[in-house]
Order: C-alpha cells, then structure tokens, then sequence
C-alpha cells in the first residue's frame, strides 16, 4: 500500500532538468568559456614548459634554500626537500612534477583570490553568510568526481577542466577561514580603530586582515592540500601530472608505477604544506 502511495507521484525530470541546464549555460556563455578554454589552457601549457626549461637541480637548489630558511635554518625540511625532489627526478617524473605544481598553483591562487573577497563579504554581513554557507556545504558534500561534469561540458578536456573542478573544491577553506579570522579579531581592537576615526577599508587593511592572518593562512593551507588531492581525480579528464601516472597505472594494474607516483604526490604534498604551515607559524 505504502509503496503504491510512493509510485503515485510521477518522476521528478531532475537528471534531464539538470542536462538541459548545462547545455544551455555551454550555448549561453560560449563567447566566455570558449576564450578561457584556449587562452588559459595556453598560458598554463605556457607555465609549465617554462618550469621545465629551468634545469631541474636548479629548481631543487632553489626549494632546499628556501627550506632552510623557512624553517630556521634547521636541515630536517631541507633535507628532505633535497632528496624527495631528487628522487621524483631520479625516477623519470619530473616533467609530470612540473606538470602537477602549476595545476595546484594556479588553482591554489585562483582559490584565494576568489574565497578571501567572500570570506570578508560573509563576515561584514549577516545575509551574506546566510546566503554562501550552504553553497559551501554543497561544494564541500558534493564528491569531487561529479565536477568533473561540468568542467567537461564548458571546457573539454585537459589542464583547463582540470583547474575549474580544483577551484571548486578547493576554495571554501579560505572562504570559510577568512570569514572565522575576521569575526574572531577582539571587539575591543575594532572599537579602539573607529574611535580614532578609521573608515571600513582601513579599519579591514590595518586591523582585521592583520590579526586574522594567521586563520587566513591556515585555510590557504587547506586550500592547497585540497587542491593537490585533485590531482588524480583531474587526470581522469586530461590533465597531465603525477595523477596521470597513477590513473594510467591503475587502469593497467601496474603496481609499481603507480606506487612510484603516488609517492612523488605524497614527497610534493608534504614540502608544500611545510612551507605553508613554517610561512604561517612566522605570521603569528
């Protein structure tokens, strides 16, 4: 009885719904997409080709002086920066390093840009955080395979898809982190600022950002951990990197390979999240 009740209701068309939307969105909005998908997917071909032209013991030079210094001239990071970096190259993966860093990059920038204005707008008013709390519950709910959905439809295949699914799933930390930070500055500081007559953008500048930057930085942190989790998820529509090694392993139950890769991943993901993590405990 109960289930005759329940197949009374006819089938709500979301799944077509849904399609039709898309399609027409791709036709509306063809004159933009269209631009990005090839100027963009230039650029990032562009970024990457100049990282590889730069000789690798150079780059790695470069990190493990960067390392040293970050941390306090305390060699564990170095070290480790040193030989992860060479092992990625010992192993023949280093154009594909190259590859994954300016698609976790770019995305990670783009990410930041985007999420701290919003961050600031839901924290100076209510209606604001009313509105794009749950549009970051869905982002964050949603699994990060059905991005790629939408991604393929504006944008084909490739880096360019690739980063507009990164950026989705990456980007509420930082709204999120920027929003807490600003809202957790002490009252007595904000009041102390309009009492000697700071107006809104000076009183954000000078104060707010300021004594929220360590939370600001916490989330760009998560930001980019999230957007490095993308990588293989990515290479399922065409982007290139380390996740394209480890797609292709599995498909072929190549366990080595994909080990191989899967550790370069793991090496990249735990010196970028030590230099963010040093750059933030300095903020403090």
């Amino acid at each position: 009885m109960l289930n005759n009740i329940l197949d009374f209701v006819p089938k709500i068309p979301v799944a077509k719904g849904t399609e039709w939307f898309t399609n027409k969105l791709t036709d509306w909005f063809a004159f933009l997409f269209d631009p990005v998908k090839e100027n963009f997917g230039v650029f990032m071909e562009w970024s990457a080709e100049t990282l590889m032209l730069v000789p690798p013991v150079i780059i790695i030079l470069i990190v493990a002086i960067l390392a040293f210094f970050l941390s306090g001239k305390k060699l564990g990071l170095t070290a480790f920066s040193i030989v992860g970096l060479w092992f990625i190259y010992n192993q023949g993966l280093w154009e594909q390093l190259m590859n994954t860093f300016t698609l976790v990059l770019i995305s990670s920038i783009l990410s930041v840009i985007i999420g701290v204005p919003f961050g600031i707008l839901m924290s100076k008013s209510r209606t604001a955080e009313a509105i794009i709390t749950p549009i970051l519950d869905f982002m964050q709910t949603m699994p990060a395979f059905v991005y790629l959905i939408p991604a393929v439809a504006f944008f084909g295949i490739g880096m360019v898809p690739g980063i507009f699914a990164s950026l989705i799933f990456a980007t509420p930390p930082t709204v999120r982190f920027t929003n807490l930070g600003i809202r957790q500055v002490s009252k007595e500081l904000v009041e102390a600022s309009d009492a000697f007559g700071s107006t809104g953008s000076q009183k954000l500048v000078k104060v707010e950002l300021p004594m929220a930057r360590a939370t600001i930085m916490a989330g760009i942190n998560q930001t980019v951990m999230l957007a490095l989790s993308m990588v293989v998820i990515a290479s399922m529509i065409g982007a290139p990197g380390l996740g394209r090694e480890v797609l292709s392993s599995l498909q072929r139950a190549q366990v080595g390979t994909g080990f191989v890769a899967g550790v370069g991943i793991v090496i990249l993901a735990i010196i970028i999240d030590r230099f963010t993590q040093t750059v933030n405990s300095k903020s403090d």
